[in-house]
């Protein structure tokens, strides 16, 4: 596990403040896409720190606190389902970064963002990274933070959904998933847009 502290690299440039961008739930079936930004110090590293698909659902819950007590500042947010529905995913995912960055109390200088393509942001340039998360400590932890955050979001959707198996697939199209929908049809909470039948 200590490689991935060395794998991570703090910042990007020397200069600045930067806020690492990750969303999270863009394939998903059902629920909202959730997004974070973090701005840590410039000296942070942890061994587990990675791409929260990397990590088991016990690291990401172990870093989470620890990316919350040391982070100069972050921010969650997310874009519903509903809205998914009207502006379709990709703009999505790039509404709910925004949300996450205009909650941050540290203005950055700088975005990164996970991925190849982001909506720019009007007074904050950013530099897309492709797979971002497994390459800087910044990206990596909202993409923990998000993850951990849309997760508890499902599994409490899943009480009074439990036909869909939320607490264990999250909202992804597993097995039990696509069972759930062909057996009792769709809910409000999923995403009308997507053809579920042609991802069988």
């Amino acid at each position: 596990m200590r490689q991935f502290a060395r794998m991570l690299a703090s910042y990007l440039l020397e200069d600045g403040v930067e806020a690492g961008c990750d969303e999270a739930g863009r394939g998903c079936y059902a629920g909202p896409v959730f997004a974070a930004a973090v701005i840590l110090p410039k000296n942070f590293s942890h061994p587990l720190l990675n791409d929260s698909k990397k990590l088991t659902e016990a690291q990401r819950l172990l870093l989470r606190p620890v990316i919350l007590e040391n982070a100069l500042a972050c921010a969650v947010a997310s874009v519903g389902n509903d809205e998914i529905d009207e502006i379709n995913i990709l703009r999505a995912s790039f509404k709910a970064m925004h949300l996450a960055i205009e909650q941050l109390h540290v203005r950055p200088t700088r975005l990164l963002i996970d991925g190849n393509r982001f909506s720019a942001h009007p007074s904050i340039p950013h530099h897309c990274i492709v797979q971002g998360d497994g390459k800087m400590a910044s990206i990596a932890a909202a993409s923990i933070l998000a993850k951990t955050a849309r997760d508890e979001y499902m599994t409490q959707l899943h009480e009074a959904f439990p036909m869909y198996h939320w607490n264990r697939n999250k909202g992804y199209g597993t097995a039990d998933h696509r069972n759930g929908i062909r057996q009792y049809g769709l809910c409000v909470h999923h995403r009308k847009s997507f053809n579920i039948e042609e991802r069988e």
